[in-house]
């Protein structure tokens, strides 16, 4: 029999994608798996359940107890992870770094679960990057919703009543979102600046038009992420960047560390010291923010400034964000779903870097 691959609605708060569309669904079918999804799965995403022909529709209990293969946004809970047929498969944004009680579950079940979180950051998994694909929607909204809490216009205008100076917007973070949150501000007509502390970035900060803010801190680490900073060197960043936000009128935070609370960059004095009406966006705020005053899933006023601390603002995307996660697990699953059967092969750096739980013996 075929692989029955499948796909959940999905439960978590405020979660709006979808891990199967409608062009994925007949993609899969075309590798000779069985489609299978949940009535409603795509709704909230805009994709209807008409949209997925031939794919067949079928109760969530009927899908966790049959599913071969599923594949999902976020993980499913315990729970449910515990009604999975034995042997399973599960792929997805499975938050590996979360103690609970999954991994009893994962071990008990013999289930095989990929965490996307955990792939290879190489040139072959490019096309297979859920972290840059959602982190680039992450990065376009935190600009337009910096820019709908500003109290200020973003571009530079000439009015009858004299010319209003463009914001200035500071980018926190060189990764995808906060490349995406430059090339986006840019676009709004913001005077736009961009702070790493991995060196290399200043090249595409600059060609995305943004200026490249040197606070004399390096910190370069290994797979494209920085390292901790030292006491040393976070003092001399700290004093050189509050001096510099009170001049900012807009600041974008993106910076983290895969597996650990979000470095913590803007204290509270230094929002103190930046002018009412500055707004900080904190796309960190899921893992603890970096700014002190983040209060994740909320926004605040503080001094005169407004933080906003949102969750899963991909999710905010979720069309598009869906259609890039979507064919990001296509890439991803045709590495072991050959002619409708899966065949995992452990000599794959993509399969073994990924790979949270699989069975022992």
């Amino acid at each position: 029999m075929p692989t029955v691959l499948a796909c959940l609605q999905e439960r978590a708060p405020g979660e709006r994608r979808v891990a199967l569309t409608p062009e994925t669904a007949r993609k899969f079918a075309a590798l000779g798996a069985s489609v299978w999804i949940e009535p409603g799965a795509g709704k909230a995403a805009a994709f209807a359940d008409a949209d997925y022909a031939g794919v067949e529709r079928r109760p969530r209990e009927a899908i966790l107890e049959a599913a071969d293969l599923l594949l999902c946004v976020q993980s499913p809970e315990a729970a449910e992870l515990a009604r999975m047929k034995p042997g399973a498969t599960l792929v997805g944004l499975l938050a590996p770094y979360r103690a609970d009680e999954r991994e009893a579950v994962l071990d008990a079940r013999r289930l095989t679960a990929f965490a996307m979180e955990r792939l290879p950051r190489t040139t072959r998994a490019q096309s297979m990057d859920v972290l840059s694909s959602q982190a680039g929607m992450a990065g376009y909204k935190a600009v337009l919703l910096a820019a709908q809490l500003s109290p200020r216009f973003f571009p530079m205008l000439s009015t009858a009543a004299g010319t209003i100076r463009p914001s200035k917007v500071l980018v926190l973070g060189a990764g995808v979102a906060g490349l995406q949150a430059i090339a986006t501000a840019r676009r709004l007509g913001a005077q736009v600046e961009g702070f790493d502390v991995r060196p290399e970035t200043r090249e595409q900060i600059e060609s995305l038009g943004g200026r490249f803010l040197d606070l004399g801190v390096s910190a370069a680490g290994r797979g494209g992420y920085a390292r901790e900073l030292s006491a040393e060197e976070r003092a001399l960043q700290q004093q050189r960047l509050a001096e510099h936000l009170r001049g900012v009128d807009a600041v974008i935070c993106t910076a983290a560390v895969p597996g650990r609370p979000a470095p913590r960059i803007i204290d509270a004095a230094m929002v103190a010291g930046m002018r009412p009406g500055s707004v900080v966006v904190d796309l960190a705020a899921e893992t603890g923010g970096n700014c002190e005053l983040t209060r994740p899933g909320e926004t605040i006023e503080h001094a005169g400034v407004v933080l906003a601390g949102p969750l899963n603002l991909a999710s905010s995307g979720a069309l598009h964000a869906s259609e890039m996660y979507a064919r990001n697990l296509l890439n991803f699953v045709g590495l072991f779903l050959k002619d409708g059967t899966l065949a995992f092969d452990w000599n794959d750096d993509l399969l073994t870097g990924s790979c949270w739980r699989r069975p022992q013996g």
